[in-house]
């Protein structure tokens, strides 16, 4: 615009030289006063041009500025939703996490309902064993002269008598159970016998208990005489 204004101004410049040369006074008044009002306007519109270019400028700048802005808002937009894709994924990994810890602890959980149910199987199956073996208690004492005993921990003691006819009040003891597994042990036997354990092995296999406690009579009454 100010290159502009400054042809126009050369150029009236040489018109006027021109004028001056071929017109009187008076048209050299009135071209001097076309002059001053070109000048005038060019003024007034130099100005105005200089305003528009100044708010050209500030539109530019603050264009720019809100541009960064929204540069800056978009970054934070982006960093935001990283974020949250991140925190997305964590919960998703806990969640699978929750998941597999419950079904863990429900699992353990069936599987100690499961060894409840199985030793109070066994419990009761050791009880009622110990129960019959109480109840068989009188027939015993009388054909076999025994004494039973229900001592710690569950387990009967068995007391024989007259097996040495030197010394009938002589006691030949054995101490039976029920182990983890539901079977008979012996956890005792005094004096002691070599063939114990095999009749142990053979009352488990048959379960003929009265047979198991005659047999163990007569391998006591056998050790009396040797």
């Amino acid at each position: 615009a100010e290159d502009e204004i400054t042809l126009v101004e050369r150029e009236m410049k040489e018109f006027w030289a021109e004028l001056k040369g071929v017109y009187g006074t008076e048209q050299l008044q009135q071209t001097l006063a076309l002059r001053d009002s070109c000048k005038e306007s060019l003024k007034v519109l130099s100005e105005k041009w200089a305003k528009k270019l100044k708010e050209g400028d500030l539109m530019i700048d603050k264009i720019q500025e809100y541009r960064n802005e929204i540069l800056q808002q978009n970054k934070h937009i982006s960093e935001n939703q990283e974020q949250l894709t991140e925190i997305k994924s964590n919960l998703n990994h806990e969640e699978e996490q929750k998941k597999e810890l419950t079904d863990s602890i429900q699992e353990l959980k069936e599987e100690l309902m499961k060894k409840k149910e199985v030793v109070s199987s066994k419990n009761k199956a050791a009880k009622e064993r110990v129960e019959r073996l109480c109840k068989s208690k009188e027939l015993f004492e009388e054909r076999l002269g025994l004494e039973i005993r229900r001592i710690h921990d569950e387990q009967l003691q068995f007391i024989f008598r007259h097996i040495d006819h030197k010394d009938p009040d002589k006691p030949y003891v054995f101490t039976l159970s029920i182990n983890d597994q539901g079977d008979y042990e012996v956890t005792s036997c005094t004096p002691p016998l070599d063939c114990i354990a095999e009749f142990q092995q053979k009352v488990r296999e048959t379960n003929n208990f009265s047979a198991f406690v005659a047999n163990i009579r007569k391998a006591f009454t056998a050790l009396s005489y040797k």
